[in-house]
């Protein structure tokens, strides 16, 4: 860290009456105002705060500036990132949860001069004024974001005050059903469960204390207490945080560009780690499966009705017969489930994962009660013993997961499931669903960690399973956690949602949302959860063809309707079944989205407006999205046989006729079987044949469709592979990369293909290459690859290697090789 004071010397010195003595002193002053710990000291009060600043020091890697109430540590995060922590005498502060646990390397550099301090990381900025005393930021020396009041704190409230500029938007709060820009709202900070909610949602499971801002920066208030967001409700220029206890810091990420910026705000919160490759996978799920046959009896039903399966959710029902009175036995019912064991393991043997529901709440009626006592696993009352507290499910103790005894007594009972044959965790209730705020844990009270109770839960299942298990991936669905949680592999859901269209409208916000600050999983129950007094079988063929671009397939439902498309008529079954195969035909897209997010964060789901970050208008738009790069997918919300799909710029085709879209709207007809599907102009989609499970898969034999279009010269894409289990293979080498790229010339069209890392177990030796040109108006003259002239057929079906097919009717070249050098090239001639 390099420091620079601006400040002139000879000045400085005079006004203490030392000018005679420059010539003497002037080598010494500079030589220390370049030493590392070199503290600065000066008055200046803010007349609104009463703060003043009073010296500054350069610690390690850190400015540490004091004033006259508080201690201001500027800590860098990496070049777009820095923490601000405020702290005061007799203030407790809990740990950072946000923030990974990674060394950052960054050169700062500090310039003093008289009025400021200027702590510069590389893209980001810190200006300290001294007088009065406030923090601005800039990004590339303009105005990014700045203090209005800034810290605040007294005996029951602390928090923070920024200034808001007149046209910025803000998206951010988390789970809500608010719209895209939360500007103007003020949002409770207690995740809370809101069950059977439909369009609108002010609180709900998976609250977030962070902002993007529509000006490119991420606000993200890193305090777990019981709070506020106020975005500008209560004065329309301020966005004031405020809460009841909780660490009293935050963190400022900026980026040039959105992707950029979610790519700076995950390396300071922590990267989502690649889910193994069954959870892109069709799940079957429910409220939920009562017995072992029953169990069977689902895979059966899936099995011969051609669906293809990857995994089953079992409910509470596992470890007891009733909705209440057993939470807490966490152990088999095995009057229901007599051999649990051999049923994993037969459901294992055909490719089929058992992921377990589990609580934090042991009812003083379970089994294990008196050894969660015993154990000191509960968190207390004020006196000092097991906190008891009745709610829905009995009367009941809470896990205390923030304590040493609590995790280990919890995860003995995973490692236990997870020897019997367990692939998956899914935590429930994790809010938590009740908290009394006199609950006393290890480190605070119940007010003061609540949002990081699934927060530290998820921590606590994937640091145990990485110690236990630690080259496999592992599976841990969470309904809540904090900012950060990403990191511990967790794939968050949107709660007990209502079924219907009013479900069904809010689940793209929803996601949109929560993956832009990180969660890049989340999900819905897909047909909605919450039971209605009635069925409408339209919204939910209309969820389950949606669910085939959501990042986990997963449809679960309580009451008499089965959430499983296997269970209803012939017309929901078939055309549910085309979009789960469909799904896994595309999951060499699908699996490198996943890929590409535990590299820079970047969502499977993302909003339009990254494709014209000029047009703020488009921040708004939540009933279209973009799957991946390539895909535009506008869902089905309601009665309709056409819809308007808002469009970012370029040309698109639609996925199902290749009818060709460009300008500001499409108009797309659909019928029941199909919703707006639309490819970008010039991308390539891989896809494979169909599977029963993903056990199956196998890149060996690949299709390439590439939309040729003339607005493209040049395109480029490609395919992540590795084993689908090993964890961080990409970081060991054990992957390749299949990269293909087209570029337009006079005559035609010239591909590449190329590969790179070191393989994985099972890759193939060899692929089999269909590349399927679409838009294609005439038969060409000629096609070679290496030397090779392809022969030109006249069917489909008369295609082998180094064959092409023109079929005249869809406007597609069909050109079939083999791929087996590491480069290859492929012309095409008009």
């Amino acid at each position: 860290m390099k420091e620079v004071s601006t400040a002139k010397p000879k000045r400085l010195l005079k006004k203490f009456g030392l000018a005679t003595l420059l010539p003497t002193l002037l080598p010494t002053f500079l030589a220390a105002a370049m030493q590392p710990a070199f503290a600065e000291s000066s008055q200046g009060t803010n007349p609104e705060t009463g703060r003043s600043y009073q010296s500054h020091q350069l610690r390690d890697d850190k400015l540490v500036i004091e004033t006259s109430d508080s201690q201001v540590t500027l800590t860098p995060l990496n070049s777009g990132a820095l923490e601000v922590h405020y702290q005061r005498e007799g203030m407790k502060q809990l740990p950072s949860f946000a923030r990974a646990q990674l060394e950052a390397d960054v050169q700062a550099q500090l310039r003093v001069s008289q009025d400021t301090l200027r702590y510069a990381l590389g893209d980001l900025t810190a200006v300290i004024h001294k007088s009065p005393f406030a923090i601005e930021y800039l990004r590339n020396g303009k105005n990014l974001l700045a203090e209005e009041h800034g810290f605040f704190a007294n005996e029951t409230m602390r928090g923070f005050r920024f200034a808001l500029q007149e046209q910025e938007k803000l998206i951010g709060g988390g789970q809500r059903v608010l719209g895209m820009d939360r500007r103007g709202h003020r949002l409770p900070l207690y995740n809370k469960a809101h069950y059977g909610y439909s369009t609108e949602s002010n609180q709900m499971y998976f609250g977030l204390p962070a902002v993007m801002s529509s000006n490119k920066y991420i606000l993200l208030f890193d305090n777990s207490a019981t709070g506020t967001m106020d975005l500008g409700a209560s004065e329309q220029d301020v966005m004031q945080f405020e809460a009841v206890a909780g660490r009293s810091a935050y963190i400022v990420v900026a980026g040039n560009t959105y992707p950029k910026l979610i790519e700076n705000y995950v390396d300071v919160t922590g990267r989502q780690p690649m889910p193994p490759r069954w959870a892109l996978g069709n799940f079957a799920s429910r409220f939920g499966y009562r017995t072992e046959d029953q169990v069977r009896e689902t895979v059966k039903a899936f099995r011969e009705e051609d669906f293809p399966l990857d995994a089953l959710v079992l409910d509470l029902y596992w470890f007891g017969p009733d909705i209440k009175g057993h939470m807490g036995n966490l152990a088999w019912d095995t009057n229901a489930f007599p051999k649990p064991v051999e049923m994993m393991a037969e459901l294992k043997e055909q490719g089929i994962n058992t992921i377990l529901v589990t609580e934090p709440f042991v009812l003083s009626t379970a089994e294990r009660w008196d050894n969660a006592v015993a154990s000191n696993a509960l968190a207390k009352n004020l006196a000092g013993k097991p906190k008891q507290f009745d709610f829905y499910f009995g009367n009941t103790g809470l896990i205390d997961v923030f304590s040493e005894d609590g995790r280990d007594w919890f995860w003995n009972i995973y490692k236990d499931l997870k020897d019997q044959g367990v692939a998956g965790w899914w935590g429930d209730l994790g809010e938590p669903e009740v908290h009394p705020s006199d609950t006393v844990h290890a480190i605070g009270m119940a007010d003061e960690i609540h949002n990081a109770y699934g927060h530290r839960w998820a921590q606590m299942l994937y640091d145990n399973e990485k110690a236990d298990s630690p080259e496999a991936r592992p599976f841990i669905m969470m309904r809540a956690g904090f900012p950060g949680s990403q990191r511990f592999g967790m794939i968050p859901w949107t709660g007990d949602v209502a079924r219907g269209w009013g479900g069904l409208q809010p689940q793209v916000e929803l996601s949109l949302q929560m993956g832009l600050l990180g969660f890049g999983y989340t999900h819905s129950d897909l047909g909605g959860f919450a039971d209605g007094e009635s069925f409408d079988r339209e919204p939910y063929i209309r969820w389950l063809q949606y669910g085939a671009f959501q990042p986990v397939y997963r449809p679960h439902a309580q009451g008499h309707i089965a959430p499983e498309p296997v269970f209803h008529d012939r017309e929901t079954r078939d055309i549910t079944r085309d979009f789960i195969k469909l799904r896994y035909r595309l999951l060499p897209y699908n699996y490198t989205l996943a890929f590409e997010n535990s590299q820079t964060g970047m969502p499977l789901m993302r909003p339009l407006f990254f494709e014209d970050e000029s047009n703020l208008a488009l921040m708004d738009y939540k009933e279209a999205y973009l799957w991946g790069n390539d895909f535009l997918v506008a869902p089905v919300m309601d009665e309709s046989d056409q819809v308007t799909v808002e469009l970012p710029g370029g040309t698109w085709f639609d996925y199902w006729n290749d009818n060709q879209y460009a300008g500001d709207i499409a108009r797309v007809d659909v019928s029941l079987k199909t919703i707006p599907v639309l490819v970008r102009a010039g991308a390539f989609i891989p896809t494979v044949g169909d599977m029963k499970n993903t056990r199956e898969y196998s890149s060996k034999e690949l299709r390439l469709d590439y939309y040729a279009h003339d607005s493209v010269d040049r395109s480029a894409g490609y395919v992540y592979e590795d084993d689908g289990v090993t964890a961080n293979a990409f970081g060991k080498g054990l992957y390749e990369k299949l990269m293909f790229a087209g570029e337009r010339t006079e005559s035609g069209i010239e591909f590449r293909f190329d590969r790179e890392g070191k393989g994985y177990s099972g890759a193939p030796q060899k692929r089999s290459i269909e590349l399927v040109l679409h838009n294609w108006r005439q038969e060409p003259s000629s096609i070679s690859a290496g030397g090779d002239i392809f022969k030109l057929v006249s069917a489909e079906k008369s295609l082998s290697n180094n064959t092409a097919w023109f079929n005249k009717r869809s406007k597609t070249l069909h050109v079939k090789f083999n791929w087996t050098e590491k480069h290859q090239a492929l012309t095409v001639t008009l």
